[in-house]
């Protein structure tokens, strides 16, 4: 980098929404310049990825071009090529706990990923935030490390940074995914005071050893899920919050004793008390004794981190010159796993415009107003599912409901971003991955958007009915299943609304079932998805 130089893009943030885009952008010919507080490696949460995350790596990385990008895709390529020390994910496991009450066996529920289609992963962040930051150095991104900015300046001419050392960037397009303390929201008063967000949640998190794998508990030893909850991501959920369990260490020849735990809770429910998350960790795992048995012999190997409420939004997150991306633009909870999944979908959506721009010149703020209605659109998407979810925490029924919704969330977006996909592979056209930006319903796909999307604010909707107590849990529960069963574009062989039906697997005999009934009983706009 030298003095004067001017860049087309400029990153705040190398985390791995910028450094993905870092890489994505220098591989096609544009000038960027990546610039961080901070240095890697570096302890991060946001661990599990799920099959649509999977599924957008693999295209990003075959649209623009960038290999070193596919082997994130996939729990053996990032094995082989990133980082032995992280873990796998082979299924969604949701053990319900009431506080006073023995755990009921028959109050669980599972989303297995199916190992024949693939295998998800539990990231060791600190490798693979450090890989892609290394993958962007490799294609010819400038960096700068270390570096605060602390004025920014934005206009017609383009953007002017400084950081706290007095050092001066110039770039034509500034894009931030530098996280809660954006620079540029910060500067331009984007944060939305309050956040419109009707979830409320705090955590605290670390990573830890010794943490005993569920299965070999007593607690568990009745259950009879598909997948060992050891092979996934354990969430522990009871009225009020949820607890997480990501493995490292799950699978042969792990190299990581390490277990990543993190306890959230609805801060108007539980609040934060005096003294030290550990010690409000220990005060948690003495009201419910069944969780506590994997921790018997745990202990935190870095220091535990507690946050506030951490639902935050932004009242936009483009404007003249600049994009908010990441969690710089807001963010709801861990739970479903959405994080990596929201970033890298704004990431592909952005990354082409960017360059489009670099080559023509046009950096107009229209030309960029897409990616602000979808950031908003998948923020309402997550805010509405987590919402819901925790209302649902507070029953069993409600919960084994709402927890259908979500599945539905997960599959059927998965299923549609997977055949425009595969269409892809066969034409090379990107109209194909453009045309999935044509969507009636932001923050959801076409053509399973307005169906999800119905669904989705129905039940949000009704549980905001039970926390006003208008309505009972468990008439909700009976609606919501109604609804799932009456949701035309919600294969039928899936069974999501048969309450009874908690663990849900696609196995190649359901998935055959499922492609006929695609092919015979789907209602035409859906038929397509099964062609």
């Amino acid at each position: 980098m030298r003095d004067g130089e001017r860049y087309d893009v400029a990153v705040l943030g190398a985390g791995m929404a910028g450094g993905v885009l870092a890489a994505v952008l220098a591989r096609n010919g544009v000038k960027v310049l990546l610039i961080d507080a901070g240095v890697h490696p570096r302890f991060a949460v946001g661990e599990s990825t799920i099959p649509y995350t999977s599924t957008m790596t693999r295209i990003i990385a075959e649209r623009y071009e960038v290999p070193e990008i596919a082997p994130l895709a996939s729990f053996r390529g990032i094995q082989d090529k990133i980082s032995p020390m992280s873990g796998r994910k082979q299924n969604f496991g949701f053990v319900y706990h009431q506080e006073g009450k023995p755990q009921d066996p028959e109050q669980i529920n599972q989303l297995v990923v199916p190992e024949w289609q693939r295998t998800e992963s539990h990231l060791f962040r600190q490798d693979t935030d450090a890989y892609l930051f290394n993958v962007a150095v490799s294609h010819g991104a400038d960096v700068r490390l270390a570096t605060r900015i602390q004025e920014i300046g934005t206009g017609a001419d383009g953007v002017v940074l400084r950081s706290d050392r007095g050092e001066e960037f110039r770039a034509e397009y500034l894009v931030d995914g530098s996280g809660f303390r954006s620079p540029v929201a910060e500067k331009f008063g984007l944060r939305e005071e309050p956040t419109r967000a009707r979830h409320h949640s705090r955590t605290l998190f670390t990573h830890m050893i010794g943490v005993t794998p569920f299965d070999d508990t007593a607690a568990a030893a009745a259950h009879k899920q598909p997948s060992p909850w050891h092979n996934g991501t354990l969430h522990h959920v009871f009225d009020g919050g949820w607890l997480w369990v990501i493995p490292f260490d799950n699978h042969e020849g792990a190299l990581s004793p390490l277990c990543s735990v993190g306890l959230t809770l609805d801060e108007r429910v539980f609040p934060k008390p005096e003294g030290s998350p550990q010690e409000e960790f220990d005060a948690f795992l003495a009201r419910f004794p069944q969780i506590a048995e994997q921790f018997t012999g745990a202990r935190a190997v870095r220091p535990w981190v507690g946050t506030g409420r951490l639902q935050y939004s932004a009242t936009q997150t483009v404007g003249e010159r600049y994009c908010l991306t990441a969690h710089a633009a807001g963010f709801i909870d861990a739970l479903y796993s959405r994080g990596l999944t929201n970033t890298f979908e704004v990431v592909n959506s952005l990354a082409w415009r960017l360059i489009e721009a670099s080559r023509d010149g046009d950096w107009s703020t229209e030309r960029f107003a897409y990616i602000d209605r979808l950031q908003q659109g998948l923020y309402d998407v997550h805010d509405d599912l987590v919402y819901s979810s925790f209302v649902g925490f507070r029953d069993y029924e409600l919960w084994n409901a709402v927890s259908r919704v979500w599945k539905a969330t997960s599959i059927m977006p998965t299923m549609t971003l997977e055949r425009a996909y595969r269409a892809y592979q066969e034409n090379r056209d990107d109209q194909v991955l453009r045309d999935l930006e044509k969507t009636s319903t932001p923050g959801l796909p076409d053509p399973v958007g307005k169906d999800i999307g119905g669904l989705l604010t129905f039940t949000r909707k009704l549980c905001e009915q039970v926390e006003s107590g208008e309505v009972p849990a468990a008439r909700a529960a009976q609606l919501i299943l109604a609804r799932i069963r009456e949701t035309e574009a919600l294969p039928a062989p899936f069974e999501l609304g048969a309450p009874e039906n908690r663990c849900f697997e696609a196995t190649p005999a359901l998935m055959t079932s499922t492609l006929e009934w695609g092919r015979t009983e789907a209602p035409e706009h859906i038929k397509g998805l099964f062609g």
